[in-house]
């Protein structure tokens, strides 16, 4: 007994001094690591400045810049860093978090457009989610009835942005993102007038947007008369029947979020059908990342979406948990695209690019806003990814 002892001792010292080949880090861990370091250096540039500051995109210039709360992308940056908080187990990531969540409190009182829902979303419901901060119910709720003051019952509809030029109540694909919102404080509280408000919007949406083909227009204008509809615009993308990348993007993560809440076969259908548009469109890069429209006319010599592509595997993720054929395949697409996303080729080099995340994404060509920059809600997209998978990889 004793010299078998002796034999598993002396092999266990010699396995122990046998220097051991160190595991490489997963894809999904390097991206966490570098999402980690490339936001961190912002939030010490933030410190650094005495200010409490929400960085969106880059100047010209390269420098960074920062919004108010009323500017629609002003809840994405709080919600990167609880996303990061969740991928890195940083506590101390959630009290950051916090402040920067905490620094937009009033912007649950916007009635002016109908991005409230991506703002406090975004920001208070991860708190929330994450954080467990209860106490900010009462913000989600504030903002679900400054959402509800843009609801117009003829159409029944949440109205986008205000009359202008020939539109008397337009409403963009974007809108499908802030029902979320809706949903979650009819969870909260048990007061349906969010939810059916949620689902009449979904359901008309579903019922106009969309072509034969699977792919959106951007704008619908409808009459407040008699709720008829006036126009269909595509006002981001080349052309009002052009397949403007985004729009597609918020069609396919919106009606799957939709589907979460509501469990309308209907909803998951559409998003269903509006990827298999993407994926299958003759302009479709081999590495998933579109075009920011997919007819624009010098393709492929114009500038790709990450932007895009990143809420498009985001909605993949959660597709895949769902009883779908060939479930496994919408987790492979995404997994596709993240690959692509945290490849040189589209992840900046640390320190770069404003201490953003991403490369490469396009706001509005058609008006010269932000082409081929940084966006907040690319970073944020993009780690909602990353831990929607990790969670499924677990």
């Amino acid at each position: 007994m004793k010299s078998l002892l002796g034999v598993c001792f002396l092999m266990g010292l010699a396995l122990a001094c046998t220097p051991q080949k160190q595991k490489e880090p997963t894809l999904l861990e390097k991206a966490i690591d570098n999402a980690k370091q490339q936001i961190g250096l912002e939030i010490k540039a933030i410190q650094d400045s005495g200010k409490i500051l929400n960085p969106v995109t880059i100047r010209k210039d390269g420098s960074v810049y920062y919004c108010n709360i009323e500017d629609w992308r002003s809840g994405f940056y709080p919600g990167n860093v609880w996303y990061l908080s969740m991928l890195t187990g940083d506590k101390s990531l959630q009290k950051v978090a916090q402040q920067y969540t905490e620094n937009i409190r009033d912007a649950q009182f916007l009635t002016s457009h109908h991005d409230i829902g991506f703002i406090i979303n975004s920001s208070f419901g991860n708190g929330m989610r994450f954080g467990g901060l209860t106490e900010y119910k009462d913000v989600m709720i504030q903002a679900a009835k400054s959402l509800m003051t843009r609801y117009r019952e003829v159409p029944g509809v949440i109205q986008s942005w205000n009359a202008m030029k020939n539109w008397e109540c337009p409403v963009i694909v974007d809108n499908m993102m802030n029902l979320e919102l809706l949903f979650e404080v009819t969870r909260l509280t048990g007061d349906s007038l969010y939810y059916k408000a949620a689902v009449s919007h979904a359901n008309r949406t579903l019922q106009e947007h969309f072509r034969e083909d699977g792919s959106c227009y951007h704008v619908i204008d409808y009459s407040l008369e008699d709720g008829h509809v006036r126009n269909r615009n595509t006002h981001q993308g080349y052309s009002d029947e052009s397949a403007w990348s985004r729009g597609q993007a918020w069609g396919i993560y919106g009606f799957t979020m939709a589907y979460r809440f509501t469990k309308d076969i209907r909803y998951l259908n559409q998003a269903i059908k509006t990827f298999n548009f993407m994926k299958n469109h003759k302009n479709m890069p081999e590495d998933g990342v579109p075009y920011w429209d997919m007819d624009a006319p010098d393709i492929p010599n114009e500038p790709r979406d990450a932007s895009s592509a990143a809420i498009i595997a985001s909605a993949l993720y959660e597709i895949s948990t769902y009883d779908v054929e060939d479930a496994y395949s919408y987790k492979e697409y995404a997994d596709k695209i993240i690959t692509s996303l945290s490849s040189p080729a589209y992840t900046a080099a640390l320190g770069t690019n404003g201490n953003f995340i991403l490369m490469h994404s396009v706001s509005s060509k058609p008006h010269n806003g932000e082409v081929d920059y940084p966006l907040n809600y690319a970073d944020y997209y993009y780690l909602e990814a990353l831990y929607r998978k990790e969670n499924l990889e677990k």
